[in-house]
């Protein structure tokens, strides 16, 4: 491979993280909008929407829906469902801490037998050694653990509008910060490309 089909790999695979970046960040925001205009019920009434939207466009952009958005939609679906139907906000509220705790429990029981599923989520992403699946795995699931108690404190504590912008301009950067922090760990145990891959065809 030339350095520039390399650089024009690299340059698709950027864009390509972003377009999935705004597309799974759309719907939070448009709870936030929702909700400080009018409300908690219609703000979720519109996540729910948003949502059903984001995971269609993933679905048309990219060629198929990502296991975690999916998940979660379908938690918001539920969760909101409830939400609407016995207008009790508490629901929604827990939809942060249920959809984190499932996360956490599902990469905590893979490594128990001995299984990174990390690796068959973000295996075409990332090439690494056994260990270094190992441990993004555990790092990853130690903070899905962390966001799920932010939560709990934050709507116990805070306002729902203060709880709704937490989790755009609280959670959102929390998480964006924790996975830059992985890039060491990517790096010291990236797979050595083969040397015949590495040479630049004369």
């Amino acid at each position: 491979m030339s350095q520039t089909e390399m650089k024009t790999e690299t340059q698709d695979s950027g864009t390509q993280q972003l377009l999935k970046f705004l597309v799974e960040l759309g719907p939070l925001v448009v709870f936030f909008i929702v909700n400080s205009r009018a409300g908690i019920f219609y703000g979720t009434g519109c996540f729910i929407a948003a949502t059903i939207v984001s995971l269609i466009a993933s679905r048309f952009l990219f060629g198929r829906v990502p296991v975690m958005p999916l998940v979660s939609g379908v938690v918001v679906l539920v969760f909101g469902g409830l939400t609407l139907w016995l207008q009790d906000e508490l629901f929604i509220k827990l939809k942060p801490t249920i959809v984190n705790t499932i996360f956490a429990s599902v990469l905590f029981g893979g490594l128990f037998f001995g299984k990174s599923l990390l690796r068959y989520l973000f295996g075409d992403v990332f090439s690494l050694t056994e260990e270094g699946w190992r441990k993004l795995t555990f790092r990853w699931a130690c903070f899905f653990v962390l966001l799920a108690v932010l939560n709990e404190f934050a709507w116990r504590l805070l306002s729902t509008d203060s709880w709704v912008a937490f989790k755009v301009f609280g959670i959102m950067p929390i998480t964006m910060v924790f996975a830059i922090a992985q890039v060491g760990l990517l790096q010291r145990h990236a797979l050595d490309k083969p040397e015949d891959e590495e040479q630049t065809p004369v």
